[in-house]
Parts: C-alpha cells; structure tokens; sequence
C-alpha cells in the first residue's frame, strides 16, 4: 500500500494529473461557451484533487499493479482518471437536462 503523506511531490503529481484530466475531459466533449468551459475545468480539477488518492489506490488494486507502481505514479492516474470522468458524467447530464430540462414550460 502506498503512503500517502504531506510529500511535496504527491501534491504535485495529483495536480498535474487533476489539470491533465480536466483538459482532456474537454477536449472530448467541447464546451458551449467560455463558462461552461471553466466550470467543466475547475470542476474536474477539484474532482481530481479531491478524489486522486482513493481513485489511484481502487485502480491500482484493480489492475492488481499497486506494487509496482510508486505512489507519485498512483496519484497521478488517480486524479488523471477521477478528473477525467467527473465532467463525463456531469457534462452528459447537463447536456440532457438543457435539451429535455423543461424550463419554461
């Protein structure tokens, strides 16, 4: 099991991949405009940052590969990945809600 101290690097490496994940979430579903685009991001990098350890560490034991990886790696795919389907899910709701949502009706 990796140790997931106050370690410089580890808030590093799970920035690095909460940004990496927000990025490409959307350059896979384009936003409308600028605010959608911003909230999606900061959206998906507080998802990363918050959620980046466990989702590592549930990944890592997964694919049965937590001992050969070392915990910046862990992070780092973990916040990637959370990053990532925060604003899969989210983004896709969203996208229903407006289209069926019944404003106005």
């Amino acid at each position: 099991m990796a140790d997931f101290s106050h370690d410089g690097g580890l808030w590093t490496a799970r920035l690095i991949g909460a940004v990496s994940g927000a990025a490409i979430s959307l350059a896979y579903l384009l936003p409308k405009d600028r605010q959608e685009a911003a909230m999606r991001f900061l959206t998906g990098v507080a998802t990363g940052i918050i959620f980046g350890g466990s989702t590592g560490l549930w990944i890592a034991a997964r694919l049965q590969v937590a001992t050969s990886l070392s915990a910046g790696e862990i992070m780092l795919m973990g916040s990637a990945f959370a990053s990532l389907c925060a604003w899969w899910g989210l983004g896709v709701l969203a996208r229903v809600f407006a289209r069926y949502g019944g404003r106005g009706r």
